[in-house]
């Protein structure tokens, strides 16, 4: 069955594109949901006429989203997560966590068009985003382990402590020779309740 979508539908096509969709798909949901018509005769000379006045707009737009896919190549994220000590992220990172970071960076980019393999391990990974049917743009990300930082401060702490570690060894014969007579009375103890 050949529909003419009325707007863009994610994982089948764009508006204006006409699709072969199988029957119930396009009579039990594109059609009744407003976003395909059946593609007769009649409906696709309209298209035609409707896309022969539309050329000029449609080329503004693929120019647009042209600018926009240089200004995304540009970019490069990084991305906090959670990461195991082998390694392994918990959970993954999605389209959701990529079009938060580019909203940060002032892109308003719905994560919907947003394509990027399972990332379950931290590294260097690269996000496709399809801004029109003709157009897409490739971001690189990183993800970075969040508890990475925290294990550096951990050994700069442990540095600090050796270095203050001789001081706190003058400190134990003090400590030793008061805890002796203590360890002396409790023998004499346990033999006094013998007898």
């Amino acid at each position: 069955m050949e529909i003419i979508l009325k707007e863009d539908v994610i994982g089948l096509g764009y508006k204006n594109d006409i699709v072969n969709v199988k029957p119930g798909y396009g009579r039990n949901y594109l059609i009744p949901q407003g976003k395909g018509i059946i593609a007769s005769e009649s409906a696709k000379k309209v298209l035609a006429e409707e896309l022969k006045q539309k050329a000029v707009k449609l080329a503004k737009i693929k120019a647009d989203a042209e600018s926009l896919a240089e200004k995304l190549n540009a970019v490069s994220l990084t991305i906090n997560a959670k990461v195991s000590s082998t390694g392994v992220i918990y959970g993954s990172v999605n389209s959701l966590q990529i079009a938060d970071e580019l909203q940060k960076l002032g892109f308003n980019i719905d994560r919907k068009i947003i394509v990027v393999k399972d990332v379950k391990a931290a590294g260097e990974y690269v996000a496709t985003i399809k801004l029109h049917k003709e157009v897409a743009a490739e971001v690189p990300f990183t993800v970075v382990a969040e508890n990475a930082p925290a294990a550096k401060e951990q050994k700069v702490d442990d540095k600090k402590e050796t270095k203050e570690a001789p001081v706190v060894k003058e400190e134990v014969p003090v400590v030793e020779e008061e805890v002796a007579p203590v360890v002396e009375e409790t023998p004499v103890e346990e033999e006094k309740a013998e007898e």
